[in-house]
């Protein structure tokens, strides 16, 4: 009698915590739902080709989005080697704790300097002191610096995934650790690596203090990672600090839309490839 009390009331809780996580999980996507809707709809009326691809001032956004690319492209050129390398290191070289918890606090302590820190960090270091000036590439070098903690502890977490069994499977074939980490491991972590990879991606894609202060807001189509610019974001702080009218609104909305639209098909497109991946390595 009293275990069927005690069964009753664990089938209770458990159906009460079951009903809590679902309205959770259902507030979260609608919240990203209600979002995405409220943004495209008063935008998609003024997006269109000439607006997306032209370079006409209060028009068109394509130097934005040139701009945008170009600091995504280099942020995670040279964050992702390192993050990468890093977390190998710590997950499958280093023996001694110290220096590993040593490495973790400065990660740790990275990931929780606010932004504004970093944009100040970019303008003293990269623009001024090295001479890059208002730059692509050192806002690139600050953004890479920025999405190091993500990019390191979602790689490390990954390659701590990958069953022991697959390490000592390949040594025992002779191979070099190098050669396990290098054909069996990172493989094999490849999903959680693209994970970071999305990380990153939004966390540049969305910053503008550091990017304000280290690429400039320069409206012109950048050349080469040398030139200034103005990324979506920077563009779309502007537009709303500037508007006057509805029409200004509206092209606000326009240009946040597309900020939108990008960031979706950035995380689908890598979602697609890591179920590619993922069905790739069982066969």
């Amino acid at each position: 009698m009293i275990y069927g009390i005690h069964r009753t009331k664990r089938r209770v809780l458990d159906s009460l915590l079951l009903l809590l996580m679902a309205g959770a999980t259902t507030a979260i996507v609608a919240a990203l739902v209600w979002i995405v809707v409220y943004i495209v709809t008063r935008g998609i009326g003024t997006i269109s080709l000439r607006f997306i691809f032209s370079s006409e001032r209060g028009v068109g956004i394509f130097p934005m989005v040139v701009t945008t690319l170009y600091i995504v492209f280099t942020s995670l050129a040279i964050a992702l080697p390192i993050g990468i390398a890093t977390a190998v290191y710590l997950n499958e070289y280093s023996d001694k704790p110290r220096v590993v918890q040593c490495i973790r606090t400065a990660i740790e302590t990275l990931a929780g300097i606010p932004s504004i820190l970093y944009g100040l960090f970019g303008l003293l270091v990269f623009a001024r002191f090295a001479g890059l000036g208002q730059s692509i590439l050192a806002g690139g070098l600050t953004l890479s610096i920025m999405i190091l903690p993500v990019i390191i502890r979602t790689t490390e977490e990954s390659l701590q995934t990958v069953p022991r069994a697959f390490r000592e499977g390949s040594l025992a074939l002779g191979t070099t650790q190098w050669q396990t980490i290098y054909r069996v491991v990172l493989p094999s972590a490849l999903p959680g690596i693209l994970t970071a990879t999305i990380l990153g991606i939004g966390r540049v894609v969305g910053e503008a203090a550091p990017v304000l202060l280290t690429v400039g807001i320069a409206r012109n189509l950048p050349r080469s990672i040398f030139d200034s610019g103005r990324t979506l974001t920077i563009h779309l702080y502007y537009l709303t600090k500037e508007a006057l009218n509805p029409e200004d609104f509206q092209i606000a909305f326009a240009t946040a839309s597309v900020l939108v639209v990008f960031v979706l098909v950035v995380n689908i497109a890598t979602k697609v490839l890591t179920a590619f991946f993922k069905k790739h390595m069982e066969h």
